[in-house]
């Protein structure tokens, strides 16, 4: 859906930001430099972006293929194309630069990321913990989809969306905090339970643009009211039991209003809005630059500490946060195009023929309940 690239592109741009300046230089600065660094503290949320994001369209490609033949064999051979080339071509090479130890390669080779401090085994690549939330998503949500009604289905995803902060609660009351702990998939699956809603929403009777604006605007309102209400009571922090509970929780629901809005725009008078040139191309090598930019962000700083010492985080200014970010990023987005054309290409060349999408069904092949909004590509207009 190269409509969403720009959303995509948004949600990139938020890690980049985040371990571009504040993982790695903290805010201890003042004036506009700090308030700025204290922005790029936020960055993480650029990977609740994502969950929801990936389980509105991938709960979209289950509804719509449900009745069709080779409903698994479709949709796994398509997500194994889309993800495990560059994913396995990641792991290989942090193996081969001793980037990552054996055993977090090894436990992450079958999408165990998010779950090695249950083995022993320290993350030794952050960013692969979440695309582990994803694969175990994308391995039981499909037979979920297939065998249950839209109703039992809505059910579950609000189930996911309630059961899911009152686990953060159990584990921030258990261990103190969720600092080592926030990466399990059980603790964070709301995100794409999130998603989901949204895609079931816009299928059902309720899915009018009408309805949906109203949705949309009233959640985004809602989360807002949340937030400024809760600030005194530690909802912006996960230090705090209430941050613990539903700090995650109200920016998931912020997005899905959020993702919502944006549909009926890119359906509107202002479509132009998501062919935004930076953004959508960023979105477009969204995956490989996910996988690639903190390693990068990592050799550059062990080659200055080799040629720069005096450049160390603890001594570093504004400009020197900048330079180090222009670089890393100019690096990593070349090295995400070349991936994409000229390697991920190759292997999502072959979707099409191998598993045909759901793009190509036929209108009788749509499942009756999902028939009043139609097919994936056409539920914002209608």
């Amino acid at each position: 859906m190269p409509e969403l690239d720009a959303v995509r592109g948004v949600a990139i741009l938020l890690v980049l930001l985040v371990h571009g300046f504040a993982s790695r230089y903290g805010i201890r600065l003042r004036g506009v430099p700090g308030v700025f660094l204290r922005f790029t503290s936020g960055g993480w949320l650029g990977v609740n972006l994502f969950f929801v994001l990936s389980g509105f369209l991938i709960t979209g490609i289950l509804l719509d293929s449900k009745s069709r033949t080779l409903y698994y064999r479709n949709f796994y051979i398509r997500r194994a194309l889309r993800i495990l080339p560059a994913y396995y071509a990641l792991l290989l090479l942090l193996v081969l630069t001793k980037a990552s130890s054996i055993q977090f390669a090894a436990l992450s080779l079958i999408y165990l990321a998010n779950l090695t401090p249950l083995f022993g085994v320290a993350i030794s690549y952050g960013p692969l913990w979440s695309l582990a939330v994803e694969e175990h998503f994308y391995l039981l949500w499909p037979l979920l989809v297939k065998r249950t009604k839209m109703w039992g289905l809505t059910v579950t995803t609000v189930a996911l969306i309630i059961a899911c902060p009152l686990l953060r609660a159990q584990f921030f009351l258990m261990h103190g905090n969720l600092l080592y702990i926030n990466s399990y998939t059980w603790l964070v699956v709301d995100g794409l339970a999130t998603g989901s809603l949204i895609a079931i929403q816009l299928r059902s009777r309720f899915g009018s643009r009408k309805i949906t604006g109203l949705i949309g605007g009233c959640t985004i309102i809602i989360c807002i009211a949340v937030i400024y209400a809760g600030k005194g009571y530690g909802i912006l922090t996960r230090t705090r039991l209430l941050g613990a509970m539903f700090q995650v929780t109200v920016w998931n629901l912020f997005f899905a209003g959020v993702l919502l809005l944006l549909l009926l725009t890119f359906s509107g008078k202002l479509a132009h809005v998501q062919k935004v040139p930076g953004l959508a191309y960023l979105g477009s090598i969204s995956y490989g630059l996910y996988l690639i930019h903190l390693q990068i962000f990592r050799w550059y700083d062990q080659v200055l500490a080799d040629v720069r010492p005096r450049m160390a985080p603890e001594n570093a200014t504004f400009q020197v946060m900048w330079i180090r970010f222009a670089v890393v990023v100019t690096i990593s987005i070349a090295i995400a195009s070349l991936s994409r054309k000229y390697f991920e290409e190759r292997f999502l060349s072959m979707k099409d023929r191998l598993a045909p999408s759901a793009d190509h069904v036929r209108p009788d092949q749509i499942p009756a309940e999902c028939q009043s909004a139609g097919t994936t590509k056409e539920l914002w207009i209608k």
